[in-house]
């Protein structure tokens, strides 16, 4: 018997493809990487960056809540940049979002994201660690 369950909500994008938002899985939750849609058009927000971001941020934590948890209890989370010369812009909309202990994390430079996106985050959350 499994204890997968799948997290989905209208506040956050719909998969553009076949993955789940999240999958929680005892007291973890696994977050499918999020990219700048607006989740009523599905459309990018902008094109600036810092409000890509911050779009990005806001999807994480309406997937975050559906799942009874909340960005504070993300203990690992992957950035993924077009230009790693955003790197101090998401920095700084990350600290917006999220307070210390900050979650471990990774910054990767990649050729290109879904949507013409310039910022993807996936993430691992802990509830009631």
């Amino acid at each position: 018997m499994s204890n997968k369950a799948v997290i989905n909500t209208d506040l956050a994008p719909a998969a553009i493809g076949p993955y789940s938002q999240a999958i929680k899985a005892g007291n973890t939750v696994y977050l499918s990487g999020q990219i700048p849609l607006d989740p009523a058009t599905m459309e990018l927000v902008s094109d600036d960056f810092e409000t890509q971001a911050r779009q990005v941020f806001t999807n994480l934590r309406a997937v975050c809540e559906e799942a009874a948890g909340s960005l504070g209890e993300i203990v690992k989370i992957n950035l993924y940049l077009m230009d790693l010369g955003n790197f101090a812009i998401v920095n700084r909309v990350m600290e917006e979002f999220l307070t210390p202990p900050f979650p471990a994390r990774a910054a990767v430079g990649v050729k290109a994201l879904p949507k013409g996106a310039q910022v993807e985050a996936e993430a691992v959350m802990v509830i009631g660690d």
